[in-house]
């Protein structure tokens, strides 16, 4: 019997000491920081979404990931992608001029709905203004151009089942039949991790897109709140009635990382600034993580 008690004395020793084995400076600090997240998702009438990816160990933080959210103009990056990976199969060229139709002339934001008689601007002019500007017009003539059945087929290749662009800009009617542009925080954060590394149809169309997400004006951004102006950002948002949305990579030198952050069914008044305090959450999270030793202390850069 004295055998099986001292048994059991030096299994209770090394079990208890594996479940009671300290965490490590960072898993407490990204405990600290998804429990910050989740006081603000809580108290927030919004539905929000989120997924945070650290673009060197692919870490992920996340809420409400795979839930889908309406995207209104961040839906834009997709397109773009599109058309320049038909561009680059030879499809048409960035530089080929392209037409503004009355069709697809529209309201809501850009320059091209101001313009008479505005000459036929270049497919990569086009796609520059649907981004920096969030051009309306640019998008809907560029989304005929490459077709909405092809910029699905190509969001599905990539395992983006649930992103999806259903019908053009300012289009209320197709909105009100429940044909929302759509996309949830996980597959907007792979699609910037995507970008980030290069790995959309080459480096080279990657970094292209990457330096047209980064023409955006930074006043446009609400997660730029969060983040010293010292530090890049490429960038897309999206507002419409009751919804914002912003993918964004934030090109911190210490610990680049990608954000995906969605809010539906928002109240006018109410909880203003989700976005902008869990910018600045992340932002100190990652620049910790990337100044820090393992213990804690910052190293200098």
């Amino acid at each position: 019997m004295k055998s099986i008690g001292y048994l059991f004395v030096i299994i209770s020793l090394l079990y208890g000491n594996s479940l009671f084995a300290q965490k490590s400076n960072q898993e407490m600090l990204k405990q600290k920081t998804e429990q910050r997240l989740q006081e603000i998702f809580n108290t927030s009438p919004a539905i929000t979404g989120l997924v945070a990816v650290d673009l060197t160990s692919g870490e992920k933080i996340g809420w409400n990931s795979e839930v889908q959210f309406p995207q209104a103009s961040s839906i834009k990056i997709p397109v773009l992608m599109e058309v320049f990976k038909q561009a680059h199969e030879g499809k048409f060229s960035l530089s080929d001029p392209l037409p503004l139709t009355s069709e697809n002339t529209v309201g809501g934001t850009g320059i091209l709905k101001h313009l008479e008689d505005p000459a036929a601007l270049s497919i990569k002019n086009l796609g520059i203004l649907m981004i920096a500007l969030s051009d309306n017009s640019a998008t809907n003539a560029l989304i005929d151009l490459v077709g909405m059945s092809e910029v699905n087929s190509t969001l599905k290749s990539l395992g983006m089942t649930n992103t999806l662009l259903q019908r053009k800009m300012m289009n209320s009617e197709a909105s009100a039949r429940g044909e929302e542009n759509l996309a949830t925080p996980a597959d907007a954060a792979k699609i910037l991790q995507l970008l980030y590394k290069g790995e959309f149809v080459s480096p080279e169309v990657s970094n292209e897109i990457l330096d047209i997400l980064k023409m955006t004006d930074r006043e446009d951004s609400r997660l730029a709140a969060g983040i010293p102006e010292n530090v890049p950002i490429a960038f897309k948002p999206g507002f419409i009635s009751g919804v914002s949305t912003e993918w964004t990579i934030v090109l911190l030198e210490q610990r680049p990382y990608a954000v995906a952050l969605m809010e539906s069914n928002k109240l006018p008044g109410e909880a203003e600034r989700v976005m902008e305090e869990v910018s600045e959450i992340l932002f100190n999270y990652f620049w910790r993580i990337g100044s820090a030793s393992e213990y804690g202390t910052y190293v200098d850069q």
